[in-house]
Order: structure tokens, then sequence, then C-alpha cells
């Protein structure tokens, strides 16, 4: 609280009687703004508002600014923002714009294609139907004839065209109407003043002795209808136009070669909703598209272009497969909205590498003044004093370096500060030692043996094994993100959930996969967003030789029986980064004297001189060769042989292995 007080204390003394005023005006407005009060004054008080606000906002934002950028680490973060992080975002941005316009046009076309399809295939159903009429033989009526070709194409195309209407009439006045100078017509036909109904028609002259006649299909648009088409996309939902002459009108128009139109009716696909996200980046999108239709007005009147306006949506996911056609409508407006997010990226782009630039040079020089300043004193002459520009952070340190010529007290201090944190590290490192376990298991025919490594003081990797009865045994390996200390208190966190799960009874039973699903749900739940552990338990019971596994993301165990390896890589992705996700147990049969290794990646990536790691090939190659000596000799050969590639005694990561016989 005191802290908060000092904070307010020292914004309200840079406080001017300008920022007061625009205060009281800005709260004025608002104030006007919530009663809905109106009239000259008012409106007038209501413009200054807006420009005390906006006036605040600028001051607020220098303020911020001087704040923030006092801190040399601040500027640094800065810095490195500008100059390496937001290029990646905005290219990241700009490629995630890109590929929600190509899953929308995607859609678009599938939806296009599909219903295409349907019209092209009544077309040559009418097309068979007035062939067919002219071969059939000469004693069967017209009548007969019409009544048998309709029920052999109900027969063959009920099932793709839901509810198909095949008639014959002698009037061509609508086909006239619709196809001037043409024998056919087939395509999306809109009827009625409000748009009463859609369907998909077709119209074809029939040669007949007694005159002309045309045979109609139609395949009404309906919600059912719409519940079998495009089955990749989501909901469908196909909005009926009609002409919009100006006047009073509720909702959005629609524009299409020079003419408005609004809503007319709407069909909305029956049983149709968004599929299920595979992954979290599986986000749908929604896409507007416009479809042709002849549209028939009641007085016979036709519009030979009347747009449908298509709604639905669709997941990525499910479009991945698909190939990219076509831009769709509103490719234009796609385009040119391309255009201008890459224009302005570019701008932003620039402004990020001058400001980066400008926050470079400025720590920069003010380093190179104090390593001048260094060689003064490396000299003797304490007299010399680093010249302060700024009164940020950089002139805090030049003013620091200039009092620490008068006292080296300091070095004293900092010496006894760092004595006192290797103290801190060495009790942590003792109390890591006691979360490995400090006694072997006894279970009939099993010899384990672990060795472990760290990298620093502490290690990131951890290991267990758990006897669950006389006759199962859990052997356990993570390797927890990070090093050092953090490292260490997510792998303590893990050893404590790990064993409250596995130290109830009946727990041998329990599927491995089901007890890596509550780990995760742990470590998602009481972890922060960028902490996670690659990890995997077996469960082996002895008794009937079956080995029990699941393997979250962490480099495959391998058992050895009679010198081929299995690797055991059945189970999932790393625990802490989705809650609810689903783990799989693999389990296999044992043989006779078989060797199971886990193993950490410390033990496979080093590298040699030559820059070739060690790998998982050479690791099998190395244990087989190792299948019949003891489990500590296999474990200590292992780790000597990793060294003697990498041929250096300073580890880049911590380095584990767990060698179980299993006879």
């Amino acid at each position: 609280m005191t802290r908060f007080r000092a904070s307010l204390k020292e914004l309200w003394n840079r406080l001017s009687w300008l920022d007061l005023v625009s205060m009281v005006v800005a709260g004025a407005g608002l104030v006007l703004a919530n009663v809905e009060l109106n009239g000259g004054a008012v409106n007038f008080l209501k413009y200054l508002a807006v420009l005390a606000a906006i006036y605040l906002l600028v001051r607020f934002i220098g303020w911020w600014r001087t704040r923030l950028l006092w801190s040399l680490r601040n500027r640094l973060i800065v810095a490195y923002l500008f100059i390496a992080v937001v290029p990646i975002l905005l290219i990241v941005t700009l490629v995630s714009i890109a590929g929600r316009i190509l899953y929308s046009q995607l859609g678009a076309y599938l939806l296009h294609e599909d219903i295409q399809h349907r019209v092209e295939m009544i077309a040559d159903i009418s097309e068979h139907i007035a062939v067919a009429h002219g071969t059939l033989p000469p004693g069967v009526t017209q009548a007969d004839s019409e009544k048998i070709l309709a029920a052999q194409s109900h027969a063959v195309h009920d099932r793709e065209l839901p509810g198909l209407r095949i008639s014959f009439a002698n009037d061509t006045a609508l086909l006239r109407n619709l196809a001037p100078g043409k024998r056919s017509f087939a395509g999306l036909l809109q009827q009625g003043e409000q748009g009463d109904s859609l369907s998909l028609t077709s119209l074809r002259l029939i040669a007949d002795p007694k005159g002309e006649r045309v045979v109609t299909l139609r395949v009404p648009v309906t919600a059912d209808f719409l519940g079998t088409v495009a089955p990749d996309l989501g909901a469908i939902q196909l909005n009926l136009m009609e002409r919009y002459f100006g006047g009073a009108q509720q909702g959005v128009t629609y524009t299409s070669g020079g003419e408005q139109y609004k809503v007319a009716n709407r069909i909305v696909a029956r049983n149709r909703a968004l599929q299920s996200a595979m992954v979290w980046l599986d986000t749908p999108v929604t896409v507007a598209s416009s479809l042709d239709s002849v549209y028939v007005a009641n007085d016979g009147k036709v519009d030979l272009h009347r747009p449908v306006l298509a709604v639905f949506n669709a997941r990525p996911s499910r479009l991945n497969a698909r190939i990219f056609t076509t831009l769709g409508e509103l490719r234009d407006t796609y385009l040119l909205l391309l255009v201008l997010v890459g224009i302005l990226f570019f701008l932003i782009e620039t402004a990020a590498l001058i400001t980066g630039v400008v926050l470079t040079m400025r720590i920069t020089g003010a380093v190179a003044g104090l390593y001048r300043a260094t060689q003064f004193v490396r000299s003797g002459d304490f007299s010399h004093r680093v010249p302060i520009q700024d009164r940020d952070q950089l002139g805090e340190l030049a003013e620091s370096f200039n009092d620490m010529t008068n006292s080296i007290g300091g070095l004293i201090e900092e010496q006894n500060k760092r004595q006192r944190l290797e103290n801190e590290i060495s009790i942590a490192r003792e109390v890591q030692n006691q979360l490995f376990p400090s006694t072997l298991p006894s279970v009939p025919g099993v010899e384990i043996e672990a060795i472990c490594k760290a990298a620093r003081s502490v290690s990131g990797d951890y290991y267990d094994f758990i006897q669950l009865s006389p006759t199962h045994i859990a052997i356990a390996i993570a390797d927890i993100s990070g090093k050092g200390i953090s490292a260490a208190l997510l792998m303590a966190s893990l050893q404590a959930a790990l064993r409250s799960q596995l130290l109830a009874d009946g727990t041998e039973r329990l599927s491995t996969a089901e007890l890596v699903s509550r780990l995760n749900k742990h470590l998602v739940r009481n972890t922060g967003d960028d902490r996670f552990a690659t990890f995997f338990i077996a469960v082996y019971d002895s008794a009937t030789r079956t080995l029990r596994y699941t393997n979250a993301g962490h480099l495959p165990s391998f058992l050895l029986c009679h010198g081929v390896a299995e690797l055991l890589d059945k189970g999932g992705m790393v625990l802490g980064v989705v809650e609810d996700y689903a783990y799989e147990e693999g389990s296999l049969s044992v043989g006779a004297d078989s060797v199971l290794i886990g193993y950490s990646d410390g033990l496979v990536e080093p590298e040699n001189v030559y820059g070739e790691e060690f790998g998982i090939r050479r690791l099998k190659e190395a244990a087989t060769r190792l299948q019949g000596a003891a489990p500590l000799m296999v474990a200590e050969s292992l780790m000597a042989t990793v060294e003697e590639w990498a041929g250096t005694p300073e580890q880049a990561d911590d380095m584990t292995v767990i060698v179980a016989r299993l006879r």
C-alpha cells in the first residue's frame, strides 16, 4: 500500500493545471454522454471532452514511456521486441490472414462445386429422359413413356437428389423466358415475389410427334437438402435476395452487378453444426459467398442474375486436403485487404527497425563511456568521472560508477552475497537428492539401476521407482523444461503428484494413460504456460511378464530382448500444455532376460568434434553390446560411452539413464 501511495503522490506532483482542467472536462463529458442530454452548449462540451481525453491519453503515454524506459532492462527488452519479436509476429499475422483467406475461399469453392455438380446431374437426367423418350417402342403411349422414365430416374437418383420432382408439360413459355433460343436450361431458380422458393431446376424440350413438350426436373433447396451439401463445411445458411429500391431498411444491403439487394427469405441447413476442433489452433472461418440464380416473379418477369447470399463456417482442418482453386465473389476485397495489410506491416517494421537502432545506439554509447572510464581506473586515475547525460537508469549507472571509484566496500558485500547464494544452491542440491529413490524396490526377477548427472548444481531430470505390489513396479523418467532451480522445483511438484497417485491401494491396476492424464492436469493447473515436462512411465508385472507404459513426449525408451530393440513410443504430447488431452497406453509381453533402457535427451544429444550427435541408434547399439552385463555396469558404460563421444567433461544438459533387467 505504501508503494501504491508513493506512485499516486508522484503522479499528482507531475500534474499541471492543464492536466487537472482536462480531467474535469473529460469527466463532465462522460457524465453528459450517460444522461443523453442534447443541445448546442452540451454538444460543444462533449466535443471539448473528446479533445481533453485525447490530450490526457497522450500525456499518460508520455509518462508511462518515461517510467518504462528508465530501466536499462526494460530498454533492452523493448529493443529486443522491436528488432526480433515484432517482425516475427507481423509475419505470423500476415500468414495467418492469408491462411484465413485461403480457407474461406476453399470453403466457398466446395459449396459452389457441390451445388454445380447437382445442377449438372439433373441436366444430365433431363437429357437422358429426352433421348430415351425418342427411342421407346411405338406401342408405348406418351403417358406411359413419361411415367416409366420418371420412375427410373427416381429409382437411381433420389438418394443423391432428395426431393427430386419430375414433370412433363406442353407449355414452353418458362423455358423460352429462361433460355431464349435454346432447348434447355439448368441452374438455380428462385420464384415468388418474396423469394418464396429456391430449387435446382432443369428444363429441356422433348421432341414429340404431337408437338414439343418440356420435361422439368426440380430439387427444392430446403433445410434438409442443405444438410447434405458440402459435408466438409459446418453450418450453412442461404439468403434469398430481392431488389432494394431505397427507403426504410432493416439489416444490411448487398450490392451485385450495380444493383442493391436485401434479404427476402432464409434457408438454414438442418442437422448441420461446426465440427469439433482438432487442435486449439483449429479456429473456424466464417464465409459469405454469392451463388448466381435466375429469378421468376409471379407475373412472369425474369431476372437472369439474382444473387443468393450463402453464409457458412468451416474448420481449417477439414479443408487442408482440398485444393485452392478460386478466390470467389469477394476476391477483389480480399486482395485489396491483403495489400493494405502488407503496406501497414512494412511501415510498422520500418518504425520497429528505426526504434531498435536508436535504442541500441543509446545503450551501446553509454556502455562505451563506462568502458573508457574503466581504462582510467585501471591506470590508477580515480579522479575521472563519467559524464551523466540523462536521469535514467544509464545515468544512475554512471553515477554509481563514480561513487564506486571512491569506495570498494561494495565488492566485499558482493562476495558475501555470492557465498550465501552458493550455500542456498548447495541446500537445494541436497533437498533434490532426497527426491530420488534412496532404496531400490524388491520385485522378483527385476534388477534396476539409475544414474543422473546434472549439468548444473541441480538437475531438471527426474526418475523414480515405486513398488505397487509384491509383483508390480512402476518405473518413471521425466525431463523438465529448463535447467537449474526452476526446473528442480517443477521436478519436486511432479514427484509429489506422481507418488500421491501411485501410493494408494489398487494402483497397480490403474491405466498408465489415466495416470499420465492426471499428472498433465496437475501441471497445467499449477504451472505457468511456459513450463512443461516430457514424461515416461511403465508398470511391469513380474507375474504375467506384462509391461504397460505411456510416453508423454519423452524420447522413446526401448526394450532389448535377444539383441532386438523395441521402441516404447505410444502415448501423446508433453505434460503441462493441453489440459484435456487423451493419452494412449501401450502394452507388450516381456521375453525372458530382457533389458529396459530409459534415458533423457542429454544422453543422446552430445556432439563430437564433427558436430555429429550421439543419437538413439548408437545408444541402442551400445546397450545391445552390454545386454548381458549387470544393470549398474550397463548404466555406467553408457554414460562413459557418451562422454567419450563428446570428448569434453562439460555437459550441455542433464544426463539420466535407467537400466532395468527383467529376468
